[in-house]
């Protein structure tokens, strides 16, 4: 009886959210409100279908997080169709670096200041805390792989860096309460947790995702092979790299994330400007995939073909990892000891301390002050964050705290999916209002 209730709860949903994705776009509700709802709605809170607990289910969650951010950043990479030395890259690098560290930084103090949190804890609710959610993003993200946007391209390429940067620092935190070994005089943390870690994640993705690319360009081309199954070639180079740069040592986000970015400079390169954009568009949505073959091995269209393809097929595989890994983070709520959260915090964090990271982290930056606003309220935490607590959680952590930082960590996801949620439509369409007011004055 459960399996045929969750398939009509699951059937409903999905066939809701087709019809009413149009809708919901000029409204000031987001699809993550909605489906943290609906794991509110099977949890014991409700219909009592699913019962998740943050310690006994830590090892399943953070797998399910650990896959929908992989899918998220190498959309988010795909996206980002700017060459690297477009100046445009200098704002999500700013934003994943120095805000992060400033971000980081505050959350510590805050959390020492407030919460009355030992320093290793304090340094890792900053890591888990400061990186900004490419999951739940996707409204503020780049639409299109043209969008030149500097609002919406600072947002996507801070997600797709930043859920990797925060990694030195979680590592930082647990190590200083005693759950990892930093070094002496922290050197190890330094050397093989930042500079190794950072570059070879990096490194990795990056020669991986242009290898991989090259390879499958050169048989279509050349050959006519290799033509279909681009879902495969986007699960498989996700996979490749996230494997290799574990295997390495190194921070795996990062790679994927690179490998995304790596993929699209690609098809840049090889394309040489000369695509007819509408030819492939046709191609990619043609019934009876006659256009699509031709397409997929034309000298012209193969590498906007191969791109376009892989990014379509993972947009749709994000969506449904979004509905799936939110509806558990709402079957989670009933099991949280909510006495241990600080509401204070909450709106600290999100009033506070991220414009002022911002701010900080974008001085001088060549961005409008309404473009600076936006980026400093639009930092929204989620899926991200729910990755690194139960990483966290699985490495060790003591349960006492983790129970605290579970609270506290649920508490800001749950405010920012609200809060977000509502304010993105207005926000966004009188964004895009005034840039179009801009270009007709």
């Amino acid at each position: 009886m459960d399996f045929a209730l969750w398939s009509v709860i699951v059937g409903m949903l999905l066939v809701l959210m087709a019809l009413a994705s149009t809708v919901l776009k000029r409204l000031p509700l987001s699809t993550g409100m909605l489906y943290l709802l609906v794991g509110i709605g099977v949890s014991p809170l409700g219909l009592h279908l699913l019962a998740l607990q943050p310690g006994t289910d830590s090892r399943m969650l953070e797998r399910m997080a650990e896959v929908v951010v992989l899918l998220s950043l190498f959309t988010a990479g795909l996206k980002l169709s700017a060459g690297l030395r477009d100046s445009r890259w200098a704002l999500p690098v700013r934003l994943a670096l120095s805000a992060m560290v400033v971000t980081v930084g505050l959350i510590a103090l805050a959390a020492w200041l407030l919460l009355d949190l030992p320093p290793g804890a304090c340094v890792l609710l900053g890591a888990i805390l400061a990186p900004t959610d490419p999951v739940l993003a996707s409204d503020v993200q780049v639409h299109e792989p043209g969008d030149r946007d500097k609002l919406r391209f600072a947002l996507t390429g801070e997600g797709g860096l930043n859920d990797g940067s925060a990694f030195p620092f979680v590592m930082l935190g647990l190590g200083l309460l005693g759950l990892h070994d930093l070094g002496t005089a922290g050197w190890r943390w330094l050397a093989i947790d930042v500079l190794w870690a950072t570059a070879a994640g990096l490194a990795t993705g990056w020669i991986l995702g242009m290898a991989t690319g090259r390879l499958v360009l050169h048989l279509r081309r050349e050959h006519k092979e290799a033509i279909g199954l681009d879902d495969f070639l986007a699960l498989g180079l996700i996979a490749l790299s996230y494997g290799c740069a574990l295997l390495l040592h190194a921070y795996g986000f990062l790679a994927v994330f690179a490998a995304g970015v790596s993929l699209r400079r690609l098809e840049q390169r090889e394309s040489s400007g000369e695509v007819d954009a509408r030819s492939v568009q046709q191609a990619l949505v043609d019934p009876d995939r006659s256009l699509a073959e031709s397409a997929a091995v034309d000298p012209r269209h193969a590498p906007a073909f191969m791109a376009q393809a892989v990014l379509g097929f993972n947009e749709q595989a994000e969506r449904i990892g979004e509905l799936t890994i939110v509806i558990a983070v709402g079957a989670v709520l009933w099991a949280v000891d909510w006495s241990s959260a600080d509401w204070r915090f909450v709106a600290l964090l999100l009033l506070v301390i991220r414009p002022l990271a911002v701010g900080l982290g974008l001085a001088g930056a060549r961005v409008s002050r309404r473009q600076q606003w936006l980026i400093g309220w639009f930092g929204i935490r989620g899926v991200g964050s729910l990755y690194y607590l139960m990483f966290a959680i699985n490495y060790g952590l003591h349960p006492a705290l983790a129970q605290r930082l579970t609270a506290l960590t649920l508490g800001v996801i749950v405010v920012s999916v609200v809060v977000h949620g509502i304010s993105v439509t207005p926000l966004m369409a009188a964004y895009e209002n005034a840039l179009e007011a801009r270009r007709r004055g």
